[in-house]
């Protein structure tokens, strides 16, 4: 496995993002890594890596680096609210995926992305908004509004916890992606919390982490693969 700082052009900046490759010429499928509200974490770094072990390229992106961190959150938060199909995060990541996908090694027609909490949210809309994406994979984020929007979506792999708001969000998700006949594989775990899949957080469920893990690799291997 290869790792590195890298940056990709957007607008007129040049932004950063962590990199992680298989060893070996590929064509590699390739995975968007998008970080909850903590930002780009040993964990979101750890989980781009983890990809890079099981035969993905990943780009793990910093939406906050060498930003005013509390003005980003709230641009995330209104978005999220009022234009959550349309926004400077989702652009961005549109430019980050143009980026991964040009890399030596990288086959641009089997890409897909993984968000937790706020990348979750980011997660679904962009998948609503962007058909380069084959498959997604949210924890525990929000749904686009209007939530009829995800009749655009690719395959959806969605992990919620029960003791968390979020498992409702997941719940309409599910039904909503069955109406639209939208390949999906939604989970509610019973015993899990917010934040469960970092191994870093006080939240982290061992079990619940690694179900979900299984699961997403198995989609994707079924949809990028």
């Amino acid at each position: 496995m290869q790792t590195e700082t890298v940056r990709f052009p957007f607008n007129t900046e040049q932004r950063p993002a962590y990199l992680a490759r298989p060893d070996g010429t590929g064509p590699f499928p390739a995975v968007v890594v998008i970080h909850e509200i903590f930002g780009l974490t040993e964990n979101i770094k750890d989980i781009a890596e983890r990809f890079a072990t099981a035969g993905y390229v990943a780009l793990a992106v910093d939406l906050f680096a060498e930003r005013n961190r509390a003005l980003c959150i709230f641009n995330v938060l209104r978005s999220q609210l009022f234009s959550s199909l349309d926004n400077n995060g989702i652009n961005e990541l549109k430019s980050a995926l143009t980026y991964l996908s040009e890399q030596p090694g990288v086959d641009g027609a089997r890409v897909g992305t993984i968000g937790f909490c706020m990348g979750g949210g980011f997660a679904i809309a962009w998948a609503c908004t962007d058909n380069r994406l084959q498959a997604i994979a949210p924890y525990y984020g929000a749904n686009p509004r209007p939530l009829e929007a995800v009749k655009r979506s690719c395959p959806v792999v969605g992990s919620y916890p029960e003791k968390d708001f979020t498992a409702g969000v997941g719940r309409k998700l599910d039904a909503e992606l069955t109406k639209n006949n939208i390949v999906h594989d939604i989970k509610v775990y019973p015993d899990a919390k917010h934040s469960f899949f970092n191994d870093k957080g006080a939240t982290y469920n061992v079990e619940a982490a690694q179900d979900s893990w299984s699961r997403v690799l198995t989609f994707f291997g079924e949809h990028l693969n």
